[in-house]
């Protein structure tokens, strides 16, 4: 890997996406006793509607975008021509969102229509300028505006929470975020207006193309469970679903890093034809992923149920059996999501969507068929299977382009210290009494330390570059490690 810039903008994103989870964790859990579960499916749905629609008015060109900006040729061209197009498909996006107003009863009964049609106007002034940003290569800026976004927005909504304004206020916080994201990434953005011709829009449009179909295909993943448990059920099942999906965030972090950083660098690699490059930095993001993904499984399985209770209400601890599979679909997620993310920077679209549209359309089945029958824990079971049908894809696809490569001796002294700390979980699950969540919380602290503890000890490699970023970096490195 490149160690230097990977290791710098990597660290941005993981400490950016570590302190936005902490205060959606705590926006969450002040939503959950506030207002309950009804409210918050209705704005998790709110969110699924965006994400449908956004899309839409994307149309895949965010993606081509970033992969013809970052490839350095033109970038100023490619930009504006993007910017137009951008605002051609807003009056696409909000055309198709009114001919679906009938059918979007639950939108219109809660009131966050408006909302709706509001934040798909400003994700233009927003998602314009983010693109720009990202495709130039300037991710760490990136990943501070969006941090200021998603903050300013969770402000946002506290505030109208606790002046009474529910639903309205969760939505009209996140509108507010996009304003304030938008105006810091425009503040940050290097890249000019200028004359284009049809060769841009040509080259962004066959890109696009690809790109639009693949994204459609993880908008399943993200949100046809959410949709899906709305039409079947109701807005509390929803928020009782996507609050146990939240809580699986944790394990998160370093994959969303990872997939913000190279995703760029790939590209430009790929172009130079640094495949070495690419296979040794896509195996060391893999590591680093399960480096949270799988202790954060097995952690949750023991106190999953406890810290449901605890953290959100009694009402939300229904959501433990979904849970256990939601934390299986994170470990699937590593390969899937960083595996696509390769085959799009490696100008591979199409085979990302082949892929992709097959374990999508499995999952719709899947969700069609066990909601009914099992509820929100269906959903989960129908995730899983298709995620991982899709990683299995996406693995095979990229192996014909480069080597794959996964740090066995590493990924496996992750497994045998997560497994020291599940021993340890288990025996204050069963030994001692977990009546309050400072009690859960301290026993994920110390089973968090058993675990870092024995990583280290297995892994000197692991520990000793961990060590050299903190000490680079300026941070102390405690001593006990």
């Amino acid at each position: 890997m490149n160690i230097g810039s990977i290791q710098r903008q990597s660290l941005i994103t993981v400490v950016s996406t570590i302190s936005l989870t902490v205060v959606g964790f705590i926006s969450t859990i002040y939503f959950a006793h506030v207002l309950g579960p009804a409210p918050l499916g209705a704005y998790f749905l709110f969110l699924a509607y965006f994400g449908i629609f956004n899309l839409v008015g994307d149309g895949g060109f965010g993606g081509a975008a970033v992969k013809r900006i970052s490839e350095r040729e033109e970038p100023d061209a490619y930009f504006s021509a993007f910017v137009c197009i951008r605002i051609a498909l807003l009056a696409v996006s909000v055309t198709a969102l009114l001919w679906a107003e009938p059918y979007l009863k639950d939108a219109t009964s809660s009131g966050i229509f408006f909302w709706l049609l509001l934040a798909l106007v400003v994700s233009v002034f927003s998602s314009c300028a983010g693109i720009g940003i990202y495709g130039s290569g300037k991710v760490g800026m990136y990943q501070i505006n969006s941090f200021l976004d998603a903050f300013l927005r969770t402000l946002f909504q506290i505030a109208a929470v606790f002046f009474g304004f529910g639903v309205a206020g969760l939505t009209g916080g996140f509108v507010g975020g996009l304003v304030a994201g938008g105006i810091a990434n425009f503040w940050a953005l290097d890249l000019k207006f200028v004359r284009f011709g049809l060769s841009h829009l040509k080259s962004l449009s066959s890109f696009s193309f690809w790109i639009f179909l693949t994204a459609s295909g993880s908008l399943v993943f993200c949100y046809a469970d959410t949709v899906l448990i709305g039409y079947f059920m109701s807005n509390a099942d929803v928020g009782i679903y996507r609050t146990a999906f939240q809580l699986t965030s944790v394990a998160t972090f370093t994959t969303l890093a990872f997939h913000t950083v190279l995703y760029p660098k790939i590209s430009t690699w790929g172009v130079q034809e640094k495949f070495t490059e690419i296979e040794n930095s896509l195996a060391r993001a893999f590591t680093y992923s399960l480096f949270l993904a799988i202790p954060t499984c097995i952690g949750g399985w023991i106190l999953g149920q406890r810290l449901l209770y605890y953290l959100y209400g009694a009402s939300f601890a229904d959501g433990a059996t979904a849970l256990y599979f939601l934390l299986l679909v994170q470990i699937v997620n590593v390969f899937m999501f960083l595996g696509t993310m390769c085959l799009n920077s490696l100008n591979r679209p199409k085979d990302a969507f082949l892929i992709t549209v097959i374990a999508a359309s499995a999952n719709i089945i899947l969700d069609l068929v066990l909601i009914p029958f099992i509820g929100i824990t269906g959903a989960a079971v129908a995730t899983l299977i298709a995620m991982t049908l899709n990683a299995l894809g996406t693995l095979i696809l990229l192996s014909r382009i480069i080597s794959i490569k996964f740090e066995n001796v590493a990924i496996k002294n992750m497994l045998y210290a997560a497994g020291c700390m599940g021993i340890f979980l288990l025996f204050i699950h069963f030994f001692f009494p977990l009546t309050n969540i400072a009690a859960v919380l301290t026993g994920v602290i110390i089973g968090a330390g058993i675990y870092i503890s024995v990583l280290f000890a297995l892994d000197r490699e692991i520990h000793d570059e961990l060590r050299k970023l903190s000490t680079d970096l300026g941070v102390p490195w405690p001593g006990w490690l």
